[in-house]
């Protein structure tokens, strides 16, 4: 008996037999384990894009002037695609607490997943939790801001034009090239953003900061009307090539409204608002304009019918103009505005001037493509264009450099984004 023994002590054969066995319990467990973990990290992905979307989904529906609580659970409705109810439903806090913005949205949600290893130990299902939070934040100013809402490009930098803006380009163009420097084009501004996409590959600025996919810029102006007077009695204001004329502001608005606007010679306007009824404003070649201390131009049509015809402004680059919109008033940072029943077709308005022009305020064309072809020498510190959309086609060398205390101001923006 002790010789069989000894023999068994001394015999190693089946020792790996022995060894699975006893580490058979540690592999089965960590190949467990890491199958959970799997399904916990897959879960939580899931739950946190459901979260952000959603949170997304309310701050959106705010602004819309929808309810927030009934846009989140819309949302969750389409885009939980982890196949589990949230516990107590979705823990919806607006305006969430966030130290830097308001009108914030946060959306918690928790989801209880059974997992296949874990769940041989624990009498419950694991909870997995993941909580989104976005709100509208600040883009930058902008001094250019294109009101197109189609899939038309809105903003289009061609030929050789120089662009040095000194400000961000907005537009609401839906098209994948919604702003576009094309050519032989430099552009420097920023940021550029577009309801839309962006091709970044354009001629833009080695800083230049984009913004595709954002929030579409509101109508800065939507509450200004043209509210033209009810007849026009200037007639036709025309000034021929050496002929200087003061052009005086009445009491009576009709007194102050004018067919047509051809400019050649030398003109100064007194500060005051000036209608053209259905006719353009012409500033040709040679002409000097001077309207500072308070001057805004209305193209407009005193006729009430909604097909009434719209002028346009034609600016010819070889004009010395000086326009400063007023500070105060209901055409307040304005220096031209062109009446909403503008048609979008034919030729559009031209902003051009010579190197001795001095442009301060917006030009508002919501229903035109509005063509700047401004030179280098041109001084527009406070420049602001609101058009259907913007084309450039000349050295404009705009900066953004407003007085605080001025009419005319840069434009904020605003963008959706996750905040938390």
């Amino acid at each position: 008996m002790k010789s069989l023994f000894k023999r068994i002590w001394n015999d190693d054969r089946g020792n790996m037999l022995v060894l699975a066995g006893a580490t058979m319990p540690i592999i089965v467990g960590a190949a467990g384990l890491a199958t959970d973990t799997v399904q916990w990290t897959v879960t939580k992905r899931q739950l946190q894009r459901a979260a952000d979307s959603a949170a997304f989904a309310g701050v959106y529906a705010n602004m819309q002037g929808q309810t927030v609580n009934d846009a989140v659970a819309d949302d969750l409705g389409h885009n939980n695609t982890t196949g589990l109810a949230p516990v107590g439903g979705a823990q919806i806090t607006y305006p969430a607490d966030t130290a830097d913005y308001s009108n914030a949205v946060r959306v918690e949600l928790t989801v209880q997943r059974p997992l296949s290893f874990t769940s041989m130990f624990l009498t419950r299902p694991v909870s997995i939790t993941a909580a989104g939070t976005a709100a509208i934040t600040p883009t930058g100013e902008y001094c250019v801001i294109s009101l197109e809402n189609s899939s038309a490009t809105g903003i289009t930098a061609s030929g050789s034009t120089g662009v040095d803006l000194g400000c961000g380009m907005i537009t609401n163009s839906t098209s994948l090239d919604a702003a576009v420097a094309q050519g032989a084009s430099s552009v420097n501004a920023s940021p550029i953003a577009a309801v839309g996409g962006i091709d970044t590959t354009g001629n833009w600025g080695e800083d230049t900061q984009f913004l595709p996919f954002t929030l579409a810029q509101e109508d800065p102006f939507e509450d200004v009307t043209a509210n033209p007077p009810s007849s026009c009695d200037g007639g036709q204001l025309r000034v021929n090539p050496g002929v200087t004329k003061n052009v005086s502001q009445e009491e009576d608005p009709e007194d102050n409204c004018y067919t047509l606007m051809d400019l050649k010679g030398n003109v100064t306007f007194e500060p005051g608002v000036y209608y053209i009824s259905g006719g353009d404003m012409k500033i040709n070649s040679g002409a000097v304009v001077n309207a500072t201390g308070g001057v805004t131009f209305i193209l407009t049509n005193v006729s009430t019918a909604t097909s009434a015809s719209i002028g346009n402004t034609d600016w010819n680059g070889g004009a010395t103009i000086k326009i400063e919109s007023p500070d105060t008033g209901d055409y307040a940072g304005i220096a031209v505005y062109q009446d909403r029943r503008a048609t979008d077709s034919g030729t559009g308005p031209k902003i051009n001037g010579g190197s001795g022009s001095e442009l301060e305020g917006a030009f508002y064309f919501p229903s035109r493509e509005l063509t700047f072809n401004g030179n280098a020498g041109m001084t527009t510190n406070c420049v602001q264009m609101v058009a259907r959309r913007v084309k450039f086609t000349g050295n404009s060398n705009i900066s953004n450099s407003c007085d605080s205390s001025g009419g005319a101001q840069a434009f904020e923006g605003q963008h959706v984004r996750l905040v938390g």
